[in-house]
């Protein structure tokens, strides 16, 4: 499925425009960045809470096209422009990454 389709149907809020309409077959929710270096499959969206620029580190190493912010977090400027130079989507949403992994799953398989 397209990111682009994934933002409207989850209806969540892009922080730029500088990123690639990725396919995306996977996501991975976590919060441990060790974790998702390890675990997180190529070409998948991040479900996380940690919003600081390490986060885009972690998700550019890990093959990660999209990072989703959960829970409202403000997100910091350098992340911004870390996420934009790396052209990975950086989305934000109120809701919860229970929430959120279940729309991504249903939206994936079907």
């Amino acid at each position: 499925m397209k990111l682009s389709e994934i933002i409207e149907a989850c209806k969540f809020t892009a922080v730029h425009d500088e990123y690639d309409d990725h396919d995306v077959g996977d996501a991975y929710t976590s919060d441990l960045l060790s974790d998702v270096m390890a675990h997180a499959p190529d070409g998948s969206a991040l479900i996380t809470i940690q919003a600081h620029k390490n986060t885009v580190a972690v998700a550019a190493l890990a093959g990660v096209v999209a990072i989703v912010i959960c829970n409202e977090r403000p997100i910091p400027d350098d992340m911004i422009v870390a996420a934009r130079d790396e052209r990975i989507a950086l989305l934000t949403t109120g809701e919860n990454q229970y929430t959120v992994s279940g729309r991504i799953y249903t939206l994936l398989a079907e």
